[in-house]
């Protein structure tokens, strides 16, 4: 599997949307969620990787990539239900929808 080629990256994304947030507005949340979440995705991607050159797959890694999409689709679903902002909720959900359905792929 190729999910590395989107995982690594949305990981990096995200750790850079938390430090972001945390620095204009002073989001302990922001920072704590985004960082925690991308470094997740990021160590699963390196995972998913490893595995790739060894031209296995590897399952750990596609559990993680699932689990963290399907909560941060959940919780920013959510936050945007409850505050119709698009940015950062409803982009974060779009984005995590899809990269859920590309792990099913």
């Amino acid at each position: 599997m190729l999910d590395f080629c989107f995982t690594i990256p949305y990981g990096l994304i995200l750790v850079a949307g938390g430090v972001i947030g945390y620095l204009k507005k002073g989001s302990t949340a922001s920072l704590g969620g985004g960082v925690g979440s991308g470094l997740v995705l990021i160590i699963a991607g390196y995972l998913s990787l490893k595995a790739f050159e060894k031209r296995k797959n590897s399952y750990l890694a596609l559990v993680l990539e699932t689990v963290t999409a399907a909560v941060l689709t959940w919780v920013m679903g959510q936050r945007y239900y409850l505050t119709s902002k698009i940015m950062p909720a409803g982009i974060v959900a779009g984005i995590r929808f899809v990269d859920l359905q590309c792990g099913f792929f």
